[in-house]
């Protein structure tokens, strides 16, 4: 059975309880990061402590967390469930307090919670044989920049794809694409890679954000900029980014195959480096 974090007590998963009064379960008035584990040890934690304490700021957040202890909890949770490779889920909630659409006093305690799953991220089947998509209209909120536990449109779209017999979906507004349920979108054209520039219409992924580095360094021009659906099924080829899928391969969107109906060439190669930066990044 799985230890986990709760509020700086390490605690038996059936132990772990929290108020039903914490803001989290009342109004999902928190904010959370997945940091991927390889080799039992931290992919890219110092960046994902950067968006969490930027999620927070945009949230009014009142105490600031302290980085060190973070850490410190993150690499006991990994060291007592022997997670050699896998996540560890990070939770910060507003707190609790009586139910009020007000937000309460900044001095409210946050309530702070982290589990661990095993998963396999390097040797992965979905990344070898590549994920078929649907496109589908982005009905979220307009602060998508914040990485907030609000994901129920997010779940909904991933079900209706799931429902359609494929494996994702890409959220789309104005014919434009935004990105996945829990993932960035990417396309290939020739030697140029386009993903949707960073706003507050899209999470900026911190996975994404290393994996830009790693195709420049493939002599790849990344290019930020919005592209429709149609130059979606009409590019060269085309895979997300997310923490747990690193670089995954798309093989189908809509009803349109790409790159012969397997992940392309360049995706693979740059799945690969990413995963060699990746493994430089270990905390």
């Amino acid at each position: 059975m799985r230890t986990v974090y709760v509020n700086g007590e390490f605690v038996l998963e059936k132990d772990a309880k929290v108020s039903i009064f914490d803001r989290a379960f009342l109004f999902a008035d928190a904010v959370y990061e997945v940091t991927s584990v390889l080799n039992g040890k931290l992919v890219d934690f110092d960046n994902h402590m950067k968006r969490l304490n930027r999620s927070m700021k945009e949230l009014n957040f009142g105490p600031k967390i302290k980085e060190k202890e973070f850490l410190a909890f993150h690499r006991k949770l990994v060291d007592i469930n022997k997670i050699e490779e896998g996540i560890v889920y990070l939770q910060v909630s507003r707190g609790i307090a009586e139910r009020d659409f007000a937000f309460p006093p900044s001095d409210t305690q946050l309530t702070i919670t982290a589990f661990t799953q095993t998963k396999k991220l390097i040797d992965n089947d979905v990344a070898k044989k590549g994920i078929k998509i649907i496109t589908i209209d982005d009905l979220r909120w307009k602060r998508c920049d914040i990485k907030t536990i609000q994901l129920l449109y997010p779940s909904i779209a991933k079900s209706e794809a799931m429902k359609q017999g494929v494996d994702d979906a890409w959220m789309t507004q104005n014919g434009y694409i935004m990105e996945g349920t829990s993932n960035n979108a990417w396309i290939i054209k020739g030697k140029n890679i386009y993903t949707r520039e960073a706003d507050n219409l899209i999470l900026n992924g911190i996975t994404r954000q290393a994996v830009a580095q790693v195709a420049e360094q493939l002599k790849y021009k990344v290019i930020h900029k919005q592209f429709t659906v149609q130059e979606a099924e009409n590019a060269d080829e085309a895979f997300i980014t997310s923490a747990t899928a690193f670089v995954t391969g798309v093989i189908q969107i809509n009803d349109r195959k790409m790159s012969k109906g397997k992940p392309g060439i360049f995706t693979h190669s740059l799945r690969e480096a990413y995963i060699q930066q990746a493994l430089a990044t270990l905390k």
